[in-house]
């Protein structure tokens, strides 16, 4: 019979609820409940969108900054990045300077909303000591292909005339050449590794203002003068700086912000998730492992692209680990996730009560869920 000796648990956080950190000290009390003596490594994860800023500062012993810069409409908003325990890597979520969530219904408007902000927070990070830069680009309320970043950075950008574009993605349609001898000399000793999940391509019916512009306040009009923008912005930059962005995949991310990234910085597109896997070295924590536990707040059909989840039981599966789900509900198609290998799911939930009750108990749910699984894989044992 197989023994419960070493058990890893890796989650993300529950959105909105409990940390990821919290998420691996519940569980870790419901292993205790039932193996007393097995060895608990815990590895808080992300997929790159909400929370990674947090768990990548909280795994490295790492701290978060402050700073203003400007939002997505122009106005000074508080911001954060953060600065892992290495001394070298900053973690920025663009959402927190050119985000959605920044602000409200009425004032989404992708023709006007900048990056802007975003290149400030990377000048925060450089004035700092920083050099390496992990950005997740989720939630944006842009459509600017990254082009208030640049700006911000010291990058030209002229109309024809000679004059500076104005913040936005329609002032894309205007532009006419692109001037790095005032970009900061710092960036050329820097790396950026960017946490993109799509991959859509910059323009196009299944480009970023066709499919993402809606969302951000784009009428079909809007949408059309937007794809026009970027398609200028597109060719400018390929004739002009010899970089491909047009059909590149994930070029078409948070507004075009892919193919800034890979215009204006050199940088790599990657899926979120398997940069957090890789800076938290969840890998070389598997060695000896006899049982994974992993999950997040909701574990439905979407967790199989390329969630945390997924990610974490993918790589366990390579050792033949077996890996665990625990959620704070499971949704639609929740059992497809089985094929991808997660073994098996199950909710924190113990009865009807509303999402609020839920994430107010979130820490003692998770640890009671995780108890009683373990639970029923220790009667198993006993049947073996």
């Amino acid at each position: 019979m197989k023994l419960i000796n070493k058990i890893l648990v890796a989650p993300q956080s529950f959105k909105g609820s409990i940390s990821a950190m919290d998420v691996c000290l519940a569980m870790a009390d419901g292993v205790r409940n039932v193996f007393q003596d097995c060895e608990i490594i815990m590895c808080p994860v992300a997929d790159g969108g909400d929370g990674t800023l947090e768990t990548l500062v909280e795994i490295s012993n790492g701290q978060i900054n402050s700073c203003n810069v400007t939002g997505p409409i122009g106005d000074q908003i508080s911001s954060q990045w953060g600065a892992m325990g290495d001394g070298h890597t900053a973690v920025i979520e663009m959402a927190r300077t050119s985000g959605l969530a920044l602000i409200s219904l009425d004032q989404r408007n992708p023709l006007t909303a900048t990056t802007y902000g975003l290149g400030e927070i990377i000048l925060d990070a450089l004035d700092n000591g920083f050099r390496k830069f992990i950005i997740g680009i989720g939630g944006s309320a842009t459509n600017d292909a990254g082009a208030g970043m640049a700006q911000a950075l010291g990058v030209g950008l002229f109309d024809a005339s000679g004059k500076s574009l104005g913040f936005g993605g329609h002032a894309l349609k205007d532009l006419d050449s692109i001037d790095f001898s005032s970009i900061d000399p710092r960036l050329n000793e820097s790396t950026f590794l960017i946490a993109c999940d799509v991959n859509n391509p910059l323009i196009g019916p299944e480009g970023a203002s066709a499919i993402y512009g809606p969302q951000k306040g784009a009428d079909p009009e809007k949408i059309q003068i937007l794809d026009q923008a970027l398609k200028n912005f597109g060719e400018i930059v390929e004739k002009q700086l010899k970089v491909q962005v047009l059909s590149v995949p994930g070029s078409g991310a948070a507004g075009g912000l892919g193919a800034g990234f890979l215009a204006f910085l050199n940088s790599q597109l990657k899926p979120g998730v398997d940069i957090v896997l890789d800076q938290v070295k969840i890998e070389e924590k598997l060695e000896g492992v006899d049982l994974v536990l992993t999950g997040e707040g909701s574990i439905d059909f979407q967790t199989i692209y390329n969630k945390a989840p997924i990610g974490v039981a993918k790589l366990a599966q390579k050792y033949n680990i077996p890996t665990v789900g625990i959620a704070g509900m499971l949704g639609k198609d929740y059992t497809l996730v089985h094929s991808e290998g997660l073994k098996a799911v199950r909710s924190i939930t113990t009865g009807p009560m509303t999402l609020e009750d839920a994430s107010k108990s979130a820490y003692q749910l998770i640890s009671e869920a995780v108890e009683q699984s373990l639970r029923f894989i220790q009667v198993g044992m006993n049947l073996n």
